[in-house]
Order: C-alpha cells, then sequence, then structure tokens
C-alpha cells in the first residue's frame, strides 16, 4: 500500500486564499516500529492505544493563519465522534483521553506534523479521521485524513493487557509459530503451528469478525463501547471462532467423515483458515477439533494486542452435568461401554488470554482460559471463559466465566464401574487421572512448559464433599458406600513396558498383589480397543482370558504381547488404545480394575532441505521426503504426498502400487519462499489399507532476505 494518501474537501467554492489540505503521509515505517504492528497490514495504519503516533498533512499552499483559523481533529467510530482540539505544545500526552500535538520543530511553510493519542481505554476498532481548520466566523473546511486500526497495548502499564516482561510479549504478541502438544502424557506429539498474524489480510479478517459478530448486529454502538474491555472481547472472538450461534469461522466435526471439507489433522496454519472465511463471505470452514479452533482464536488475540497462549490439558473432563465426577463403564471382560454425556478427552486445547479482571478485583488478574471449542453453551451461546487461572487453582468455582466446568477439566475424579448383567459389579475412584499434564510451549524455544502446578493444587477436598455419581441406568444418587472405600483384598495395576512405535509389538504389564491371607483362583480378562482422542472406545481388536493362581502375600506379574499384525490394520496416526484388565476372584466373585490409554508412536517421515532448514527468499532449493515401511507386512496403495504454503505451489505426491516391509518411498521437490519469516513443508504418507494417513510430520523452515 501507498501510505501517502490524497485527501478530499467537503466544502465547495475555495480558493487560493483557502488552507487546503493536499496529501497526508501516515508515517507507517516510523509508526509501525514505535507501535509494535510492523507487518500486520499492509493497507492500514496500524497503532495501539494509549500511544502517540504521527501524520504529516502537506497543504497545497500554506498551512491555517494560527490567528483566524484552528484546526480541529474529528474521530469517528460508528455513530460516535470525539473532537480533538490540535495544539501547539511540548508537553506529554495524556493517555486518559484524546489529545493532538504539534511539536514547534514539526511546522513547515506548507506542512505539519501532528502527534495523536487515543485514550488507553479505547474501544478496538477501525476509526475514521476527519480535519476541520474552523475561524472565528465559525465557518469552516472539512478534509478526510484517512483511516487507521487500533489495537490494544500490552506494551503500556495502564492497558488492562499489558505484560511486563519484555520476552514474553515477544513469545505472546509477536510470535506468529507455535506448537501444539497432542497425544497422551507417556507419549507427547508436537507439532509447529502458524499463527500467522502477519500474513496479508488476516489483520482485516479479524476486524471483519467483530463487524459481523452477534453483538454487533444487535447494537453496533453498545458493542463499540464495550471492545475496550479485552473480557469482553475475548468472549466475543470464542463465540465467533465457531460457528455454532453466528457467522463464525469454524465448523467442529468428530464423525471421521471428512469428504465435504478438510480434516482437521490437515490444517497447520490459521491464516489459511481465516483467508477461507473471509473470501467466503464468512461461510464456516469445515472442519475443526479443539487445536484447530484454539489455535485460530490464539491468532486473533494475538492480532489485537491480547498476550495469549495455547494449552494442552492431558486427560481433560468433559463434565457435561457440573457434578464433578466423570462416571467410566466398563464390562466384566474390560470392554469400555458407551455411557452418558460425560467424558475424558485424552487431551484438549484452549487458550490462555492475559488481562487484568477488574470485574472481578486485582487477585483474578493474569491469565484467563478461553476455550472456543462448542461443547456447552455459556450465557446461552457456544463461548467458554474467560476464566482465571487463579481461580481454578484456588477452588473459587463461583468466579465467572465457567470456572467450574473448566475445573472439571483439569481436577474432576473419575468413577470407574464394572458393570454385569444391568447390575453394578465394583466401583473405584480415581482422583489422580484428570489434568495429568498441562503444558504449552516454552517462551523462546520449542520445549515443553509444564504449567499443571498453575492449575492444580497439591491438596483437593475429598470427593464426598462436592461430588456424586448417578449410578448405572440412572440409578438414583448415592454417595460411596463405607465398605466400597475399604483398601481391597487384591491390587491390579497395569503398564505398558515402552511406548510402542508402529512395527513393534505392545506390551502389556498386569501386577497382582494379594494382601489376603489365603490363596485365590482368579480369571483374568484384558481387552484392547481403539479410541479418537475425544470418543469412546470402539470394539475390541484384541481380547486375553486365562485362569491364575496367586498365593497369599505374594506379587504376580502377566505380561501380554499385542502383535503389530493384530493392531496395524486398524490403527491411523492419530487414534488412541484403551487396555483395560479386570481380574475376578472365582470364589468371591469380586472384580477389580485397572486401566491404561496410550498413543502408539508413527513411523516416521524423514525431510531434508539442501542447506539445512535456513533457507533465502526467491532462491530454490531441494527438499528430499522419504518414509520407510516400517509395518510388519506390505501395505497396497502406498503414497508420499508434500506440500508446504508459501513453499510449494499445490500438492506434490509419490506413488508405489505395493511398499514392502523396510522399502522405502521417496520425493524430492524444489521449494522457493516468496516472503520471509518461518514456513512450514507438511509431509504425510498413508495407504490404501487404511482410511486416514498412517504417519504425518510437519518441518519448519525458516526464511531469510536474500
Amino acid at each position: 500500500m501507498d501510505f501517502m494518501q490524497q485527501s478530499t474537501t467537503k466544502i465547495n467554492g475555495f480558493n487560493n486564499s483557502h488552507c487546503q489540505l493536499k496529501i497526508v503521509n501516515y508515517e507507517v515505517e516510523e509508526n509501525s516500529i514505535s507501535h509494535e504492528t510492523h507487518g500486520l497490514s499492509q493497507k492500514h495504519l496500524v497503532v495501539r492505544r494509549g500511544k502517540p503516533f504521527k501524520l504529516t498533512l502537506l497543504f497545497h499552499w500554506r498551512l491555517w493563519n494560527p490567528h483566524t483559523e484552528y484546526p480541529v481533529l474529528e474521530v469517528f467510530l460508528g455513530n460516535h465522534s470525539d473532537r480533538i482540539i490540535v495544539q501547539i505544545s511540548d508537553e506529554q500526552h495524556d493517555p486518559q483521553g484524546w489529545s493532538a500535538k504539534i511539536y514547534p520543530g514539526d511546522i513547515q511553510s506548507k506542512s505539519v506534523t501532528i502527534h495523536i493519542c487515543s485514550p488507553v481505554n479505547s474501544p478496538v476498532a477501525q476509526y475514521y479521521l476527519f480535519l476541520h481548520i474552523e475561524t472565528m466566523h465559525r465557518s469552516r473546511s472539512t478534509f478526510e485524513v484517512g483511516t487507521f486500526v487500533l489495537l490494544c497495548n500490552p506494551w503500556l502499564k495502564e492497558d488492562p493487557v499489558y505484560m511486563p516482561l519484555k520476552a514474553q510479549r515477544e513469545e505472546y504478541i509477536k510470535n506468529d509459530c507455535g506448537i501444539l502438544f497432542t497425544g497422551t502424557p507417556q507419549n507427547i506429539n508436537e507439532r509447529p503451528w502458524m499463527f500467522g498474524q502477519y500474513e496479508p489480510g488476516v489483520l482485516e479478517a479479524c476486524m471483519k469478525l467483530l463487524q459481523v459478530s452477534r453483538w454487533h448486529f444487535n447494537n453496533k454502538e453498545k458493542d463499540y463501547i464495550r471492545r475496550a474491555d479485552p473480557v469482553y472481547l475475548s468472549r466475543v472472538i470464542c463465540a465467533m471462532v465457531n460457528c455454532e450461534d453466528d457467522l463464525g469461522i469454524l465448523m467442529g466435526n468428530w464423525s471421521g467423515d471428512y469428504r465435504d471439507g478438510v480434516s482437521p489433522a490437515e490444517w497447520s496454519s490459521s491464516a489459511d483458515i481465516l483467508h477461507q472465511w473471509a473470501l467466503s463471505n464468512c461461510k464456516p470452514v469445515r472442519y475443526g477439533q479443539c487445536w484447530v479452533f484454539a489455535s485460530v482464536l490464539c491468532t486473533v488475540m494475538r492480532v489485537l494486542g491480547v498476550p495469549s497462549r495455547v494449552v494442552t490439558v492431558f486427560n481433560a473432563a468433559h463434565d457435561a452435568n457440573s457434578n464433578l465426577i466423570i462416571e467410566e463403564y466398563f464390562s466384566s471382560s474390560g470392554e469400555k461401554l458407551r455411557g452418558p454425556k460425560d467424558s475424558t478427552w485424552n487431551f484438549h486445547v484452549w487458550v490462555e488470554c492475559w488481562m487484568r479482571r477488574p470485574d472481578l478485583g486485582s487477585a483474578f488478574d493474569g491469565w484467563q482460559v478461553v476455550d472456543p471449542t462448542p461443547q456447552e453453551k455459556s450465557g446461552g451461546i457456544y463461548c467458554c471463559g474467560p476464566c482465571p487461572v487463579v481461580a481454578i487453582h484456588q477452588r473459587f468455582l463461583r468466579a465467572s466465566f465457567d470456572t467450574r466446568f473448566i475445573y472439571a477439566a483439569v481436577d474432576a475424579d473419575v468413577v470407574r464401574l464394572i458393570i454385569h448383567n444391568g447390575r453394578v459389579m465394583k466401583r473405584t475412584m480415581d482422583t489422580e487421572t484428570v489434568g495429568r499434564l498441562i503444558c504449552t510451549k516454552s517462551i523462546g524455544s520449542d520445549l515443553l512448559e509444564n504449567l499443571t502446578q498453575d492449575y492444580k493444587s497439591k491438596t483437593k477436598p475429598q470427593a464426598a464433599g462436592y461430588g456424586r455419581y448417578s449410578g448405572w441406568r440412572g440409578g438414583q444418587d448415592r454417595p460411596m458406600s463405607r465398605d466400597e472405600e475399604m483398601p481391597p483384598g487384591l491390587e491390579v495395576s497395569l503398564s505398558l513396558k515402552r511406548v510402542p512405535t508402529v512395527g513393534e509389538s505392545i506390551v502389556l504389564c498386569v501386577t497382582v498383589r494379594n494382601n489376603s491371607s489365603s490363596s485365590r483362583v482368579l480369571m483374568e480378562h484384558v481387552n484392547a480397543q481403539l479410541k479418537e482422542y475425544n470418543r469412546n472406545a470402539q470394539e475390541s481388536f484384541w481380547k486375553s482370558h486365562k485362569e491364575e493362581c496367586i498365593k497369599a502375600g505374594e506379587v504376580l506379574k502377566l505380561e501380554h504381547s499385542i502383535l503389530s499384525s493384530e493392531y496395524e490394520s486398524v490403527l491411523a496416526d492419530d487414534d488412541i488404545m484403551n487396555v483395560a484388565v479386570v481380574i475376578k476372584d472365582v470364589l468371591t466373585k469380586e472384580r477389580f480394575l485397572a486401566t491404561q490409554e496410550f498413543n502408539v508412536t508413527s513411523p516416521k517421515i524423514t525431510v531434508e532441505i539442501e542447506g539445512g532448514g535456513r533457507i533465502q527468499m526467491k532462491k530454490e532449493y531441494k527438499a528430499h521426503v522419504s518414509f520407510t515401511n516400517t509395518c510388519s507386512s506390505s501395505v497396497n496403495g502406498a503414497v508420499l504426498t508434500v506440500e508446504g504454503s508459501g513453499l510449494l505451489q499445490g500438492k506434490q505426491e509419490a506413488r508405489m502400487a505395493i511398499l514392502k516391509q523396510d522399502e522405502k518411498i521417496e520425493k524430492t521437490v524444489t521449494i522457493m519462499a516468496a516472503g520471509p519469516g518461518t514456513k512450514l513443508l507438511k509431509a504425510t504418507f498413508s495407504h490404501s489399507n487404511s482410511p486416514k494417513a498412517i504417519s504425518r510430520t510437519f518441518h519448519k523452515v525458516t526464511v531469510v532476505s536474500a
């Protein structure tokens, strides 16, 4: 964009004796550096509230006459406007109100530089600016100066999103590339994500999002006023990232069928999603799941100037009935059953936004959970938060917004019930599984930062004090009986010998400790099921049943191996395995349950770029991509796909009709970057035996100017 704009006048019949504005210089380079907005837009001047920015005005023949003419700026937002008397002064601006100053050294014969400062509590929006030259006789000439976009200012102490440390601001406002953590606590997957706030059109899409919100349609003037508050902003954007109630960005889909859209696992860039939404006239983008919703929300909030980060909660509870108890049901053979609406997701991803909370008091300032994944309604719409992290830690469940639901997500108790012939045979309480690990990307590196201690205190109330469970088939609520809390005669645990990789056997270790004074005859049932990260387990694909004897005081260790040939045909790269063991005392009919959920490490796709991961703009480089089949047998219809926005036009593929065990499929592509920054080269391997990708990798490429 050419930020030199010819001005237009709104008064007729002027002549050479009139003061007439000719050109407005937005001083975009200096303003964008000063306001930390460089690269956010190629179309608009983007500045931050509470900090002066400058415009240089060039007139046709002369400046206004200081004895008979008076310059007044008028800034419009919707139907509201503020008049700003332009003063010649060396004094500092007051960030509490609009001001416009001319420093004596900034006045020339035909041009003048005006320094304009907005109030620190100004709404986030696009503003329209006009210049009036008024006379003592109440006549005036009016000139259109142009527009500017005003954002929150985390660099300014008076702003409610102020963040004191430079390293934090660099990470949570300016960094356009992050790391998402998925999988399970035992086997964490890392994948880069491009937030892309500097991509052309992203800021404009974010501003459009505000303009098409239900709040703006219902009452434009009220919406403009409330946009000064980051609490309100975060709630509006949270609702607008999903499309359940409005013209929001993303449509959720957890069915596994993505034929009329894009699989959530395929996305790696918020900018791609925002561009598609904006160019389609606000038609929802298909499809998103929790990490996609959260990443897009993080992008929008960073663009608006609110420090934000993506957070993963491993073993996150979805407490639909708000009793802080999650019920899980198992058959007497160890098969996990479909139960009530409550569930535990292997991982869930949300956003933390940094802001003050004057509505709650300074004790609740700081990081706030904002969750755009449409799970439950809040205030009649699908949004969640902002909820203070400190309120979750202190278990202050009355704090707004949605604290009880978010607390359950990280610290609910799990009641597991064994069902036989419609009756509850055994209940166990697990107080440790939910919120096992809560983490985000570290500042200045791709390492994991553990946030668990910020959410969970070392001590928590006993379950009977705040939770009840319904029992099987909707039975009456009742607390756990005294007998059920007594330590069992048998202790049963289930563990993995090691985290498996595709092609390896899964080795399960069952440990049974007999604490009683008599021998026992046991029936062991072990069961394996496949599940997606947030859904119920599917039908069993592997089972084992056998009888064992255990002596008094003995510890029995039992090993089971699930061969790779027994799981490879049903496994895709993002699937989770649920394994459970039920030990039944043949004489007393007592049953004991232990469970484990884990993910199998996908076979690796190798990406090697000529010259390493740092390339120069507008220069061609070779990227060599390869995949070796580590499966236990050959696969049919093998496809290796390579793509990369900003690096490669379209998709490029290598295909093999049959890829034998330990055989390699390869593809060499030529990449070239048109602009600087971080880019992602994505490689995917799939085959006709499986409907989903078997392996996927994202390789970061740093592009520098020549």
